[in-house]
């Protein structure tokens, strides 16, 4: 009988199916870290509900009047929950999805948001990114590295961001038109230090 059962395990483990199989496991369960609990947003503030979906889907946190930055979901920092206020986002290698960005929506307080290897940015979250008020009124620096799902359409909304003062933009295949997309965000961010690398 023991062997019967081992023999429909090995079976089942070798067949091709398996592997297209984890990998729609990770799919779904990255689309599940993504989905926005508007009844923890209430619990903890928007700040730890917005710090708990980064740190889930692999990116870090900075919070303010803080030096050091969180990448370990269950070793945050303790105490009062109004002393923690995002200050900057590290996304590089996360699973973020633009479904979790309405996390962002109430975020009074970031500056800097680096997206590096984000499988899952694309224009709409970068449209989504630039069409949130607090975020127009507080991101000074934006970084964009090796997201090749980002296209002009995604880039042209950063002139939505009139207090951004840095930006960098490296690596993204999917910008067509370079030298006209970056000399538009230019010109509607005349105070923006642009730096790209697109080759």
């Amino acid at each position: 009988m023991l062997f019967t059962k081992t023999s429909c395990f090995r079976a089942v483990k070798l067949m091709p199916s398996a592997a297209g199989g984890r990998r729609t496991f990770w799919g779904w369960l990255n689309a599940v870290f993504n989905i926005v609990d508007p009844d923890r947003i209430k619990a903890v503030g928007p700040d730890i509900a917005a710090a708990e979906w980064l740190l889930r889907c692999g990116a870090g946190v900075r919070y303010k009047n803080f030096e050091t930055w969180h990448y370990d979901y269950n070793n945050q920092p303790i105490g009062p929950l109004e002393a923690f206020n995002i200050e900057a986002i590290d996304a590089t290698d996360s699973c973020i999805m633009a479904k979790g960005f309405d996390y962002l929506e109430y975020l009074e307080h970031v500056k800097e948001i680096k997206f590096q290897k984000c499988m899952y940015i694309q224009d709409e979250c970068i449209v989504r990114l630039c069409n949130i008020q607090n975020i127009q009124k507080s991101l000074l620096r934006l970084e964009i590295i090796s997201c090749g799902n980002v296209t002009d359409k995604g880039i042209l909304a950063i002139n939505h961001l009139k207090n951004l003062n840095y930006l960098f933009l490296s690596d993204l295949p999917g910008i067509r038109e370079k030298e006209k997309t970056i000399q538009i965000l230019k010109t509607a961010l005349p105070a923006c230090e642009v730096k790209v690398d697109l080759a």
